[in-house]
C-alpha cells in the first residue's frame, strides 16, 4: 500500500529559549509504502530520498511576526521518516532525524554555511511534555489532516558562536500540520 504524507501551513518550530518560528511547509511531503500489522495499524516507511520538506527562509518563515531576513535560510535534509498509524484513532507516530543547515545567501549564492545541527524526535500527534516544552498534537481526522508535536535535544554543532548563540545543547520543539493518505 502506498502511503503520501503532504506538510500545510500553520507548523511551527522552537529551539532552546527563543520564541517560535512560524513555519509555512506547504508544498513538502514524503512517498512511501504502509504495511498492514496484525493489530489494525501500518508501519509506514519513508526513504530518505522521497522526503521534501521546504527550507526555512524570507518565503516560508516568520520569527517574532516579522519574515525572516532576506538570504537567511535553513534548508533540511532528511535522513529518516517511519512510524506507526492507527487508523481507528488517528494517531500517528513518525520517527524523524535530519541535518538542519543555516546559510547566509546573497543573489542564491552561499556566503556562508554553517555545520550542520543534527535532530532526531519522535513527532506525535499526542501530547509531549519536556523541561522547556509542554504541547499536544491533533490526531488526523477522518485519517487524513492532524497535528504531530515533538520535542529533540539538539547537541552542539561545533562552530562555538552558533553553539553559545542558539544554548546548545537545549531542547528544539517541532509541531507539523500534515495529511496522511495511504491508497492501495
Amino acid at each position: 500500500m502506498q502511503a503520501q504524507l503532504r506538510t500545510l501551513v500553520g507548523c511551527e518550530l522552537v529551539i532552546s529559549g527563543y520564541p517560535r518560528f512560524l513555519y509555512n511547509a506547504s508544498g513538502g511531503g514524503a512517498q512511501g509504502t504502509a504495511e498492514p500489522l496484525q493489530d489494525g495499524r501500518y508501519a509506514l516507511h519513508f526513504p530518505a530520498a522521497q522526503v521534501e520538506i521546504p527550507p526555512l527562509s524570507s518565503r516560508t518563515g516568520r520569527f517574532l511576526g516579522l519574515p525572516l531576513p532576506p538570504g537567511l535560510q535553513i534548508t533540511i535534509q532528511p535522513e529518516q521518516l517511519e512510524g506507526v498509524l492507527d487508523p481507528a484513532s488517528g494517531a500517528l507516530e513518525l520517527s524523524f532525524r535530519a541535518r538542519f543547515r543555516l546559510q547566509l545567501q546573497l543573489a542564491d549564492r552561499p556566503l556562508f554555511t554553517a555545520p550542520d545541527l543534527h535532530v532526531g524526535t519522535l513527532l506525535s500527534t499526542g501530547a509531549v511534555r519536556s523541561q522547556r516544552h509542554q504541547r499536544s498534537g491533533e490526531p488526523l481526522d477522518n485519517n487524513t489532516a492532524g497535528r504531530l508535536v515533538g520535542v529533540a535535544q539538539v547537541p552542539p554543532c561545533g562552530a562555538t558562536w552558533l553553539d553559545r548563540f542558539l544554548g546548545l545543547p537545549d531542547e528544539a520543539l517541532a509541531m507539523l500540520a500534515c495529511t496522511l493518505t495511504l491508497t492501495a
